[in-house]
């Protein structure tokens, strides 16, 4: 290592440090309201608060040291990636601490099932938001020697308010959509709509934990609960957060493109063939895909027996027409993914993560949201109704990577197009896709733990 690459580690590690301090500190605050400081004082074989809070302090600063040195091998994540890889840094903590290490050091046996994973609720939340605080602290930190924060220009800020005021109050979210609309703007540079579409889908999320569980009881009651009953009864504002989020970031990037054809790239790339045939052949091929990834979807809708209830949308019972529905449906799902995610999958790794994360999109907002309103039945997103959707949303998923997968593949073996043409194409597309590669994981994985953490709210 250089002794450039020496400095930037130790300033990375400092300020890991002291990020992880900030994080500690918003963490073991919010662990003191709902008295659990003591839990973690058992470690040193006491249940002294004060020893709690001394143990948690230290923890969490070497935490963020650690967390400090990985973002430096990231080399200069940007601001909003860097929250992301915060939160699941913070989820990965909660399952090596409160679920393995600490029953380990308490002389007490390692429980990995569910009721211990909900009774361990509040850690997960506390380490969510112990993450989030840790990445934004970093970032904040790292402003004068290595500036990870874009600067939003004042269009951007208020297209972040516009968009997080029309969706906040078709939702009945007003404040909160101003507040995470101008946290959007933020956050997160310009990014093509399909990209935009995952990110804010994890990110309404992230608001859920934020708003919804954190900051409203601490406003409205000045109480706080994060245990799993009272997380239930919220888990009905959760769909809301999620098309909160994704609503947000779709308005953003399109006010952003006015005046530009909307789902297109940049005119200024190389392209292989001419515009109107690679744009029909890339919905051929998402049509193929949907079909792919529809049959995958099959399997899991014939176990729950679900395709009279699909056939409902049409007026009918039949489960053969249920089937028929469901393949048109996923074929319509496949071109729409053609359309906002042509040339963004650059291996099958990008195709299965930027698939599955669009499956879980339509999960909320097909399966909770739409489906309920074309089959005449009343829209459920209690923790009830999030329950007796969790087989669907593990048919979404299914169906998202498959359908990821298959156009990926497809894509790459008829128009291999990041191999560029000319020198200056290639520059352009190696930082896209460092873009993409830098920023696009941290989102997959928060999908991945989104649909993990679902069954520990409603009790499946």
């Amino acid at each position: 290592m250089t002794d450039e690459g020496t400095m930037r580690a130790r300033e990375a590690l400092g300020s890991g440090a002291l990020s992880g301090l900030a994080g500690g500190a918003v963490f073991a605050a919010t662990m003191a309201i709902q008295g659990q400081l003591a839990t973690v004082a058992s470690i040193v074989h006491t249940n002294n608060v004060v020893a709690g809070l001394a143990v948690h302090m230290v923890i969490a600063t070497i935490l963020g040291a650690g967390f400090g040195v990985l973002m430096a091998a990231r080399r200069r994540a940007r601001a909003g990636e860097t929250v992301f890889w915060g939160l699941i840094y913070g989820a990965f903590w909660w399952f090596l601490g409160p679920q393995t290490l600490l029953p380990l050091l308490s002389g007490k046996p390692v429980a990995w099932d569910l009721a211990s994973a909900q009774a361990l609720l509040p850690e997960l939340m506390g380490h969510l938001l112990y993450g989030a605080v840790t990445g934004i602290a970093f970032v904040v930190l790292q402003q004068d020697t290595d500036p990870l924060w874009h600067k939003p220009s004042r269009n951007s800020v208020l297209r972040g308010l516009i968009a997080g005021l029309l969706f906040g109050l078709a939702l009945g979210l007003p404040w909160e959509g101003l507040l995470a609309g101008a946290g959007y703007a933020l956050l997160f540079p310009a990014e093509s709509t399909g990209p935009a579409l995952v990110r804010g889908t994890v990110y309404g999320f992230a608001w859920w934990i934020f708003a919804a569980l954190t900051v409203e009881p601490l406003l409205f009651t000045v109480t706080l609960d994060w245990s799993q009953p009272a997380a239930a009864k919220d888990a009905h504002l959760l769909p809301a957060y999620v098309l909160l989020g994704a609503g947000i970031a779709v308005v953003h990037t399109w006010l952003g493109l006015l005046g530009k054809v909307l789902f297109t790239d940049d005119i200024r790339l190389v392209r292989a063939e001419a515009a109107g045939k690679r744009g029909l052949r890339a919905l051929g091929y998402g049509a193929l895909s949907g079909i792919a990834g529809g049959l995958v979807f099959t399997v899991v809708m014939a176990i729950v027996g679900e395709f009279s209830l699909v056939a409902q949308m049409v007026g009918s019972h039949s489960a053969v027409v249920g089937f028929v529905v469901h393949m048109v449906v996923a074929q319509l799902l496949g071109v729409s993914y053609a359309v906002l995610f042509r040339r963004r999958s650059f291996d099958l790794t990008s195709g299965i993560g930027w698939g599955l994360s669009y499956g879980f999109f339509w999960w909320v907002l097909g399966n909770l949201t739409l489906l309920p309103l074309f089959t005449g039945t009343p829209i459920d997103w209690s923790a009830a109704g999030l329950a007796a959707g969790f087989p669907s949303l593990v048919g979404h998923l299914a169906y998202g990577a498959a359908l990821g997968a298959v156009y990926q593949r497809l894509e790459a073996r008829a128009n291999p197009w990041w191999q560029a043409r000319s020198k200056a194409a290639a520059e352009r597309t190696a930082a896209r896709r460092e873009q993409v590669r830098g920023a696009a994981p941290a989102m997959w994985v928060f999908t991945v733990l989104i649909a993990l953490i679902i069954p520990m709210l409603v009790g499946r």
